[in-house]
Formats: structure tokens, sequence, C-alpha cells
């Protein structure tokens, strides 16, 4: 099926009867998340989010367009686990700014990056290539979209493959998940009280964690919890996307006029 928001199965004929108004970018990792949940949970994931919201989003502009995902990230920290592959920032800066670069000679100036895993962090790099070139990009961390309303569904705090993670992907991909050989979740303290209240931070070694790559108890997990937060998060950033792909350029955007 040919889908027009959907770059991977598009085609020159198409494209050249279209003017796209903003560009979306999912990217994830390959990564442990606790033993029974799936490696690539972070761009299967992003994936996912990133396609449903462009699909939403064209049924009312027709001006969006889903780019095809990176699928690794920023994983030094979680090398002693099997498989994990690690892409540095730096590697990751440089691939999505010429990316952007790309986007920018077709004439796409909005790029929304639907960012799956928390290691990444393209704030900086937006940032500069914002100076760089007359760009818009925006980051999106799809699982923090619905956090204000995360205790209508979801019964334990989440945190990397706690309850929420396994959710979703138990609504999208059931035959990935292996429920009964889940570790716990449980993690040691931090050890100075600056780290516990967070007024400093670090980053976490996550072999130093526990054995098994889990920060969070996921034993509550239902695809049911899972369906509603996907629906609430890809609705909000479908209609962010409709907001971005509608509002023409000027000189106050993003921002309101004085």
């Amino acid at each position: 099926m040919i889908n027009e928001w959907d770059l991977a199965s598009t085609n020159l004929h198409r494209l050249s009867q279209r003017k796209y108004e903003v560009a979306v970018l999912p990217i994830g990792a390959t990564e442990a998340h606790n033993r029974h949940l799936p490696e690539g949970q972070d761009f299967l994931l992003a994936t996912y989010v990133a396609r449903t919201a462009c699909q939403m989003a064209w049924s009312k502009c027709e001006s969006v367009i889903c780019l095809p995902v990176i699928p690794y990230g920023a994983d030094c920290n979680l090398m002693a686990f099997p498989l994990t592959i690690h892409v540095s920032q730096a590697t990751l800066d440089t691939l999505v700014r010429d990316i952007i670069t790309s986007l920018r000679h077709h004439g796409i100036r909005k790029i929304v990056i639907i960012n799956g895993h928390g290691g990444n962090d393209f704030k900086p790099l937006i940032r500069q290539i914002q100076s760089d070139l007359d760009v818009f990009v925006f980051q999106c961390n799809w699982w923090l979209v619905g956090m204000d309303r995360y205790r209508e569904i979801f019964t334990l705090p989440d945190e990397h493959a706690g309850e929420m993670e396994a959710s979703v992907t138990m609504a999208l991909f059931p035959e990935l998940v292996e429920p009964n050989v889940a570790g716990d979740g449980r993690t040691p303290a931090w050890r100075f009280e600056a780290l516990r209240r967070g007024w400093a931070q670090s980053s976490r070694d996550f072999s130093k964690l526990n054995d098994h790559c889990a920060t969070a108890d996921s034993s509550h997990a239902t695809a049911e919890k899972g369906r509603a937060y996907l629906a609430l998060c890809c609705e909000r950033i479908a209609t962010f996307l409709h907001e971005l792909a509608t509002t023409p350029i000027d000189e106050h955007f993003p921002y309101e006029p004085r």
C-alpha cells in the first residue's frame, strides 16, 4: 500500500506533486529491556508512534512525511548486556544533521524528532543547527507526552522497562514479550544525598544496578493500559504535527507575535 505520508513507500511520481511542510524522524536504540522485552523495543515503539501520528495528521493537512527510523542510540552505559549496539551521540548528531540538511535542500524547514530512547539527547544539536540553518527542529520524547495523565492509566511509577514500557510493547508486539522470565526491576539507591534528591546528576552504569537491565517493576503491565497510553500520545503528537504543518513561518515563528 502506498502511503504518501511515508517516505519509504511513496514514490517520485507522488513526491513531485506534493509540498511537504513537516518531516518526522523517529530515532530509537537497540538494547536490553529487562529479560522479557525485545531488544528493538525503543525503535519499534518510536516507529509506531511516528507513523501513527503522521497518518492521523495527514488526514487533516496532507503535508507531513515520516522518514525511516534510525534504530541505534547512545548506549555506552548498557554495553555489559549482550549485543547492545552503541552509537555515540556525536555520530548520531552528524547523521541527523546530514538528514536535516538534505530536508532543507528539498524545502522542508520544520523537522520533528520522535525520540524513543532516554539516552539520546539532541537538544545541543538542535540549538546549533537552528543557528546554522534556517530550519526549526523539535525533539519529542514520545513516552513523556502523556505524563500528566499517567496515574489515570498505570499503577506503578515508570522507568526503564517498567509498567508503561511493558504495557505499550504488550499492546503492539505481544508475540515478542515473555513475562515469565522478567526480573523485578529492583535497584540500589544512590549513595549520595545530592544524587538522591536530584540536584546533582550522573550517568547510570546499568550493570551495577542489577543483572536484568531494568529499573522499574513491570508486573502490573497490560496491553489495555498500553493501548490507552499510546492513543493519548499519538493523538497529541498528531495535533502538534497538524499545527506545525498549517502554521506559516513568519518572523515570530514558533512564538506568538508580540
